[in-house]
């Protein structure tokens, strides 16, 4: 007797934070299209999952594994998953009940997409709601160059077809903080098509304990993501002309975030070292880091302090 299987897979990897998962877990089962299945990966926590859990029964699959990072738990879900579309959901955020609906009536319509991706609300740790970020609205199409320019890469507002992982494999365990750039940078170099759908369909919370916050890895682990990419001389034809900018990019988005958890003088050297990959005068590049700055703080609902920013000895400095 053959075994029905789900059509979409929702992997949730979990290291403590339990205080936010009944609410992740309530969003998938709350979804207006019910074919589906939740694994729920716990990556080793040292808090005590299963009483979070275990209201939920037989309505989805947990498995523990020992600490190993959340590569590592997101592929141990996808090689149990059974779905034909893949979803990835964070712990301490949560989809709007139409994700699926929209996303995987998207990927049906269109055959030749590998991934949909979508916007999605910034929320505080109580859930209300700071901003909505649409990278639609200044990245219209999602081909390579757009992938590799600006990296607007959020797995929670995403759909991917499962044949995306058995084309380039799952994510690199070499990375904790970019697994999920270095992935859809590795399939949008494969060739695999992506495209927007136009709704917002995840809320993204903003908490003390975001792993996110690990800025410095972070932004480290992105510029390895690009040597890697850049550095592969069969590719050079097709994307050398946008190494530079892609570059400059990825360093003040870097500088960015390393402002934002106060970490100025590492901001510094980021933004010393953007300015080798423009060609403008000095002047006209410190605006446009400005620009960016702006535009980066009001993604989260928030107004730049340019006072703050303007007196502060490492930005002061940038100015000689």
């Amino acid at each position: 007797m053959s075994v029905v299987k789900p059509r979409a897979s929702v992997i949730i990897p979990v290291y403590n934070g339990g205080r936010f998962l009944g609410e992740a877990i309530a969003s998938v089962l709350a979804q207006t299209y019910t074919d589906w299945e939740l694994i729920v990966v716990d990556d080793g926590s040292t808090e005590a999952i299963e009483p979070v859990i275990a209201p939920y029964g037989s309505r989805l699959r947990y498995i523990r594994q020992e600490n190993q990072g959340v590569a590592v738990a997101r592929n141990r879900g996808l090689e149990v998953a059974r779905g034909e579309f893949i979803a990835f959901l964070d712990q301490d955020d949560w989809f709007e009940p139409d994700k699926f609906e929209v996303q995987v009536a998207a990927l049906q319509e269109s055959p030749h997409l590998g991934l949909v991706h979508s916007g999605w609300f910034v929320v505080d740790a109580a859930g209300e709601r700071l901003s909505t970020v649409n990278p639609r609205e200044g990245i219209p199409e999602l081909d390579l160059a757009a992938w590799l320019l600006w990296k607007p890469v959020f797995l929670g507002a995403m759909l991917f077809r499962r044949s995306c992982f058995e084309g380039v494999g799952g994510f690199d365990a070499a990375f904790e903080q970019a697994p999920d750039v270095d992935l859809v940078l590795r399939l949008a170099l494969t060739g695999y098509e992506s495209a927007w759908v136009p709704q917002m369909t995840v809320h993204y919370r903003q908490h003390e304990e975001n792993a996110s916050r690990a800025a410095q890895r972070q932004v480290h682990e992105c510029e390895r993501v690009l040597d890697r990419i850049f550095h592969q001389p069969q590719y050079a034809a097709e994307i050398g002309h946008l190494e530079f900018q892609a570059r400059y990019n990825n360093l003040v988005w870097g500088a960015w975030r390393l402002y934002r958890v106060g970490q100025l003088a590492a901001m510094r050297e980021f933004l010393l070292r953007s300015l080798q990959y423009r060609s403008q005068s000095k002047t006209e590049v410190i605006l446009n880091w400005i620009h960016c700055f702006e535009r980066y703080e009001r993604e989260y609902g928030i107004e730049l302090n340019i006072q703050y920013l303007m007196k502060a000895l490492n930005w002061q400095d940038l100015m000689i």
